[in-house]
């Protein structure tokens, strides 16, 4: 299979990354380990979780996804130097805003390490962009890190080419460490986000760049039709923007391209993700074997230029 460099990082991807949001979430810890183990077993290495998962569902706080693959890596602690762990810092976790602060970074990864159950995090991630501090303050606390070991390398999360640009710009000005990954959100619906400035300066830059809500928070799979399905998941809230005639239309083009390909949407949605210039690695989820069939699966599907061209047209 073959890996990907994620940017400058040292680091390298499978083409394919599990997203640990469901994990202690709508996955229990029994399920979890079924899943990372099928994952790692599968030739995939990249877990990317963070430290506000699951913090949205009613009477967590926040650290539930870490705590599973901290006791999931602790069973298996041959797997350690198997997987990758990415995870991120930044989320508003009871202070009442986003936050890059140093003091808030150099307290919260030691939270992550803990719950992780692990010397180093492979990549640590800004979740969110914080106006509050300046990028040389955040960057400051990631050169702390990096010099102890705690961590890796650095990459950020929902940045804009501008936020981006200048952060880039703050690290060659004052000689510290740069993001060397990019976590957009991308998928045939959601592209303008990426797609255009942040897509230019990401390759221009030589980024490592894997995406977030690669099928639309579960839309692309095709099980959501009517506002009436969104009961079917927790997520089905996040949905309801998709529900319309464009997303109708690019369930039509995904159907048709799987039917073709003897697949399913949602691989073949992911594939879509794959195949797009300047892409390391989708992030996708799964809450059941069935369904982690099918994410593996998608790796190795290959679409025509024909494909390609009728699915990017029905996001047009």
């Amino acid at each position: 299979m073959e890996h990907r460099p994620l940017g400058r990082t040292g680091l390298a991807t499978a083409p394919l990354v599990f997203g640990g949001n469901v994990l202690g979430w709508t996955a229990d810890e029994k399920t979890s380990f079924a899943l990372l183990d099928g994952f790692l077993d599968a030739g995939f290495n990249a877990i990317d979780t963070a430290d506000s998962y699951s913090r949205w569902a009613p009477g967590h706080v926040g650290g539930e996804s870490e705590t599973v693959i901290g006791k999931w890596l602790k069973a298996n602690p041959a797997k350690r130097d198997k997987v990758l762990i990415l995870t991120k810092v930044g989320s508003d976790m009871g202070q009442g805003h986003k936050d890059l602060s140093r003091d808030w970074i150099l307290r919260a990864v030691e939270d992550s390490l803990r719950r992780l159950q692990v010397e180093v995090i492979d990549l640590y991630q800004s979740h969110w962009p914080d106006e509050r501090t300046p990028h040389e303050e955040t960057l400051e606390a990631y050169a702390r890190l990096l010099e102890q070991g705690k961590v890796r390398a650095i990459g950020c999360s929902n940045l804009d080419a501008g936020q981006l640009g200048e952060a880039l710009e703050v690290a060659r000005r004052q000689g510290l460490p740069r993001y060397e990954t990019l976590q957009p959100c991308y998928n045939l619906y959601d592209r303008s986000e990426f797609e255009g400035p942040l897509r230019d300066l990401a390759q221009r830059e030589g980024l490592g760049v894997i995406t977030y809500f690669s099928l639309g928070a579960g839309f692309l799979t095709g099980k959501y039709r009517t506002k009436a399905d969104l009961g079917q998941s927790p997520r089905g809230q996040r949905v309801e923007k998709y529900l319309d005639e464009r997303g109708f239309r690019i369930l039509a083009a995904l159907e048709a391209v799987a039917a073709r390909a003897a697949a399913k949407p949602a691989e073949v949605a992911l594939a879509w993700v794959m195949a797009q210039p300047g892409i390391t690695a989708p992030i996708a989820s799964a809450t059941s074997l069935a369904q982690l069939d099918s994410l593996i699966r998608s790796a190795s599907l290959k679409l025509s230029a024909e494909d390609l061209a009728e699915l990017t047209k029905a996001g047009d």
